[in-house]
């Protein structure tokens, strides 16, 4: 295909784009032609192919295939309503899927709405990534404050261990943070909030904030007041999970922190590439 092709019907495509909430969409009967369909039955023909493809793939039909109703002029200022369907990005695609290769535009569509869905894919699967690591050094750094806060009161390194051990102790239901790396099977030497869920690193910033807040409001002092503040924050926090259903104890490792970095860091530089490929396109 002529470079000069490929920038026009970029263009086109780009155009015919719409926007609502966020979500960006193309309509079937601009899409039929910009595939170059002259008939619009044998083009719901290639929109219900697609359908079955996406209910295969098990995605909801109705979140990418949307019926609508417009007016439409049919002469003499007068208008009837036209049945339309709203199209997200990855139906296109599907649609384009399901074409012949051989039409210039299909061809072009399946390329172009491959990359865009596949970079749509990598950046929702980076923001999932990135919320179980921005949780985790949350609970870093709240544990940092923590440490240097109850240092000022009497309490080492060694004691604040303890604190946190015993913290653990009351958010996994009687398993300490020894105990907790032995069920999961985590080496002694590496932290086990770099292997829990978001949800429970999460619930172990909440206590531990809230320990922090506490041990500087009441002014407490030495590590038997504050380990008795630290595991009451805890126990609370596992009430409230318990609400839900949730048991921290009973919960799957995931992926490990470090390895869930580098992971974003490849997913970054596909995005990247994924970018430039779309500019040059």
């Amino acid at each position: 295909m002529e470079k000069d092709t490929i920038v026009k019907l970029n263009k086109r495509f780009e155009e015919y784009a719409y926007e609502q909430d966020g979500v960006e969409y193309w309509l079937a009967r601009e899409l039929q032609e910009l595939l170059g369909y002259a008939d619009w039955r044998n083009f719901l023909n290639a929109i219900n192919k697609a359908k079955d493809s996406c209910e295969t793939t098990g995605e909801a039909v109705s979140d990418h295939f949307v019926g609508v109703t417009k007016m439409v002029k049919i002469g003499s200022g007068a208008e009837r309503e036209q049945e339309d369907i709203m199209l997200t990005r990855y139906a296109c695609y599907l649609i384009a899927q399901n074409g012949d290769p051989k039409k210039e535009q299909i061809a072009f569509a399946q390329s172009y709405f491959a990359i865009q869905t596949r970079k749509q894919e990598l950046l929702e699967e980076r923001i999932q990534l990135m919320e179980r690591l921005q949780a985790r050094e949350k609970l870093a750094a709240t544990e940092t404050e923590l440490s240097k806060n109850i240092y000022e009161r009497g309490v080492d390194n060694s004691g604040f261990a303890r604190i946190r051990s015993k913290g653990d102790w009351a958010m996994f239901g009687g398993h300490n943070t020894s105990d907790m790396k032995r069920k999961l099977g985590i080496k002694e030497n590496r932290p086990l909030a770099d292997f829990l869920p978001t949800i429970t690193i999460t619930a172990k910033q909440l206590a531990t904030e809230i320990t922090n807040f506490n041990v500087k409001k009441n002014d407490l002092k030495g590590e038997g007041s504050i380990t008795s503040e630290h595991v009451k924050n805890n126990k609370d926090v596992r009430s409230l999970l318990g609400k839900s259903g949730i048991k921290p104890e009973e919960l799957p490792t995931e992926e490990d922190i470090k390895k869930l970095e580098r992971r974003v860091k490849t997913l970054d530089k596909e995005i990247a590439k994924k970018n430039l490929k779309g500019k040059k396109d």
